[in-house]
């Protein structure tokens, strides 16, 4: 039986039936098993590359399949989809490796009589794989099959950025890298760039953040022992422009308004030199753990994790904070790259978002002291979520004068998607 196949099989499943995130359960399974270097990359292309293509790769599946693929047992479909993946979109493994262990994974975790199905479906794929080509003209639904992505999404795209969605469209299928936020309390990015390179990682400083790092080529960091110490933190580099924007001072009160898991609170820590007061507040009390547990491994001890709704910090600490940070809930259609599975999830609530998201902002800014910095952010690239937000809040609140805005988007500046408005309360 082949371990890495699946172990991908089960985490598909897992998705498929439980909700459950894809990155969540690929890094637990990969710690688990006992893999080398080349099979953890191989997982990884199994899970995030079924997971990306989705709807797509299930359109293909259901060319060979006789029946609605709703009808076709959960476990079933995360066989076929290990292994239509690999006979559609992964060119160097040989097709009849990729039906022999199919056949094989479907009699471990199915049954003899399932595998016989699984069988009939993929040989059928090898045999007529231009039966499921995906159409080539230029309605949104083609679209959407081309690059893995609803067609909700595509139309959002095209009505926000026009010509330029297809760019967006394909960056979001592109590898992301992993970025790292040193920890200058304790170290510097000169310092962690050469352990990198020394195991061989290929490293780079970031363009956007003096701290940040962008490595490429890497096998497993798990025992990378700057991260086990707390001398360095994963965070992309477009995310750490949010605690830049705040621009925090040693001594001052902060509030990080949606904290968890903490990676912008202890960024803020650590500009302020680990001098002051930050309330990292979030409405998950389960969450406050992973606050208090990188705060620990960075070695930082000015955040106090609070259980609280960021709509009712105003009231808790009525014009108290000198800086406030809005991390807010959003769609996360920034970051598709990096998390295969968001582009998937239900996206019934896009509407109601913006409303939550001014909720947010409002309570959260009545804890600012008159002259404080507030700062509004989100992982997404909507203007209904952004600018829109910003414009809203604005209109009911004169007491606040917008300073900054900063959007970066995928496609052109090659980062996570991300937006952050600065603003000043005047009174």
């Amino acid at each position: 039986m082949d371990t890495v196949r699946l172990a991908a099989t089960k985490i598909l499943y897992n998705v498929a039936t439980k909700g459950a995130w894809a990155n969540v359960e690929l890094a637990q399974a990969l710690r688990q098993g006992k893999f080398t270097d080349l099979d953890r990359k191989f997982c990884t292309e199994l899970v995030y590359g079924a997971v990306k293509a989705g709807a797509s790769l299930d359109w293909k599946i259901a060319k060979y399949v006789s029946r609605p693929l709703s009808k076709v047992d959960a476990k079933l479909m995360a066989v076929l989809r290990v292994g239509m993946y690999q006979i559609f979109f992964l060119d160097r493994v040989p097709n009849s490796a990729a039906v022999n262990e199919s056949v094989e994974l479907a009699k471990k975790f199915c049954g003899l009589g399932e595998s016989k199905f699984v069988n009939a479906v993929m040989r059928a794929a090898n045999r007529e794989p231009h039966k499921s080509d995906f159409p080539a003209d230029d309605s949104v639904q083609s679209l959407a099959l081309r690059t893995f992505h609803p067609a909700r999404i595509v139309e959002l795209f095209i009505e926000e950025f026009g010509s330029d969605a297809t760019k967006l469209l394909a960056f979001d299928n592109t590898d992301p890298p992993l970025c790292l936020r040193v920890n200058r309390l304790r170290t510097t990015r000169e310092n962690i760039l050469t352990a990198l390179k020394n195991l061989g990682v290929q490293a780079q400083p970031s363009a956007f953040a003096p701290e940040g790092i962008i490595c490429r080529g890497h096998g497993s960091l798990d025992n990378f022992q700057a991260l086990r110490h707390g001398l360095c933190q994963v965070q992309d580099e477009s995310s750490m422009t949010a605690a830049h924007l705040l621009d925090p001072k040693p001594g001052e009160f902060v509030i990080d308004s949606c904290a968890a898991p903490g990676g912008k609170s202890t960024h803020i820590a650590e500009l302020m030199g680990n001098r002051g007061r930050i309330v990292a507040a979030d409405i998950h009390e389960s969450k406050l753990k992973h606050i208090a547990q990188n705060a620990r491994r960075l070695g930082i001890t000015i955040i106090e994790p609070l259980a609280a709704d960021a709509r009712s910090l105003g009231k808790n600490f009525p014009a108290q904070a000198d800086r406030v940070l809005v991390d807010a809930p959003c769609s996360g259609l920034g970051v598709l790259r990096r998390k295969a599975d968001v582009r998937w999830k239900n996206l019934d609530d896009l509407d109601a978002l913006p409303t939550l998201q001014t909720e947010i902002l409002s309570g959260a800014s009545e804890a600012l002291k008159s002259g404080g910095t507030l700062v509004y952010s989100t992982c997404t690239i909507l203007r209904r979520e952004n600018e829109a937000v910003i414009e809203k809040f604005l209109a009911s609140h004169e007491n606040f004068r917008l300073v900054q805005m900063k959007t970066l988007l995928p496609h052109v500046t090659g980062t996570d998607g991300f937006f952050a408005a600065k603003l000043i309360r005047t009174n």
